[in-house]
């Protein structure tokens, strides 16, 4: 069994206070779409609730990016383009076929490398793509009283809010994947304890496994 210290404490907060802020999102989002009533949220606090969250959310993700770009978290989002696309086909064909049916998984977690290339990817298109798209079309919703009356020929706000409805669509969707992913681990725990204590445990892979991962 081997032991590494992956998650800073910085990155641990960040994460599990973004985890909470898209909740509450999610929440007013659904309880301003529907426009209250039952279990939601009245309207008119969805909407001081939820764009309170929404700045922190947009402060937090600041945060997020200065921090990889200041630590050395930031290296395991670097995609390394030798292999790239046999290590993509081996990883998918895993997650696709081969965790059913109780193979090796392909990929070890080292010092070097937390994230296997399928999650890189993943991780990249959230974080770098569409998180900073849901900021940018909510910030654009916020202050919708200085936007255009049409963009591209159509009612500006239209457009904004149907951008900002997709890309959390597309979020909650990634968010229920993440969930599941969580439980691949060597246990169904093993990822969820190492983004609350911090270390990430697993096995020694052997050393057929290890060259297979590095190919």
């Amino acid at each position: 069994m081997s032991a590494l210290y992956l998650y800073p404490r910085w990155l641990r907060a960040w994460h599990w206070i973004n985890a909470l802020l898209f909740l509450v999102l999610m929440y007013t989002g659904a309880s301003m779409h529907f426009s209250g009533g039952g279990w939601l949220m009245p309207f008119d606090l969805a909407v001081t609730v939820h764009n309170t969250a929404g700045i922190l959310l947009t402060l937090g993700w600041i945060g997020f990016v200065i921090g990889n770009l200041s630590t050395e978290n930031g290296r395991h989002y670097r995609v390394r383009v030798s292999g790239f696309f046999g290590r993509l086909f081996v990883q998918a064909r895993y997650y696709g076929y081969g965790i059913f049916h109780n193979a090796p998984h392909p990929f070890h977690v080292s010092a070097e490398m937390k994230l296997n290339t399928l999650q890189q990817l993943s991780y990249l298109g959230v974080m770098y793509a569409l998180m900073p798209l849901l900021i940018l079309s909510g910030w654009a919703f916020l202050f919708s009283v200085s936007l255009p009356e049409t963009l591209l020929g159509l009612p500006s706000v239209w457009l904004v809010a149907m951008a900002h409805l997709t890309l959390a669509y597309l979020l909650v969707l990634f968010l229920l994947v993440h969930m599941y992913i969580i439980t691949t681990g060597e246990t169904v725990t093993t990822n969820l304890r190492a983004m609350i204590t911090g270390w990430h445990r697993e096995d020694e892979p052997s050393s057929g496994q290890t060259e297979e991962a590095k190919s």
